[in-house]
């Protein structure tokens, strides 16, 4: 973890003030590589936040989370329950492309928390859909995997954002992973997105 004061404490009250702070980010070595920083899209208010692994080279491109055919079939799902892209919060739990779409290294995963941890504050979502491995170990605190943890309702557990009160996180597959697969893994992500749909309207 970089020694620097967290520039996500100084960056206001607004997810624009804190995204601003985040696009000059130089707290890990993806800040030489990337093309420009992810740092989420969507309603700042929204009452469901979706959280991937990191941008691929076309998010790096475009500055825009899963814009690519992941994102496609992400803007399905979303729309398979009455939702669109704008009125969630879609975002990542690195901001800037890893090269060649490798895995983030846990000093980039720990970097780039506390500009996560700011999106969670500010937001506080009710529902908290984790896209991938990745995401879903972050904010569960577990070394627990996907295949065993997705379609589960879950307490955040993420120390960084204890102002998150009573959010669940809901465990799925990551759409890359969907594309590859196919066929039972679709039918499972749709199932979970169904359980999302479910939580929200019993949240009112």
């Amino acid at each position: 973890m970089p020694s620097t004061p967290n520039p996500a404490a100084f960056g206001g009250t607004t997810l624009a003030a804190v995204e601003q702070d985040a696009l000059s980010c130089s707290r890990c070595d993806l800040a030489v590589t990337r093309t420009q920083v992810v740092f989420g899209a969507g309603d700042p208010n929204a009452d469901l936040l979706l959280l991937g692994e990191g941008p691929g080279e076309q998010e790096d491109l475009t500055g825009v989370p899963f814009v690519g055919r992941s994102g496609m079939l992400l803007t399905q799902l979303i729309e398979g329950i009455e939702l669109t892209r704008e009125r969630v919060y879609i975002c990542n739990v690195v901001k800037c492309r890893p090269p060649g779409n490798r895995d983030p290294r846990p000093d980039e995963i720990d970097a780039c928390g506390p500009w996560l941890d700011e999106q969670l504050e500010l937001i506080r979502p009710i529902v908290i859909i984790t896209l991938g491995n990745f995401a879903t170990k972050l904010m569960l605190a577990t070394k627990e995997g996907i295949t065993k943890l997705r379609g589960r309702e879950m307490e955040l557990q993420r120390p960084g954002a204890r102002g998150v009160v009573g959010c669940v996180v809901v465990p799925t597959y990551h759409p890359a992973a969907v594309l590859r697969s196919g066929g039972r893994l679709l039918a499972e992500t749709r199932a979970d997105f169904v359980k999302v749909k479910r939580l929200l309207r019993a949240s009112g």
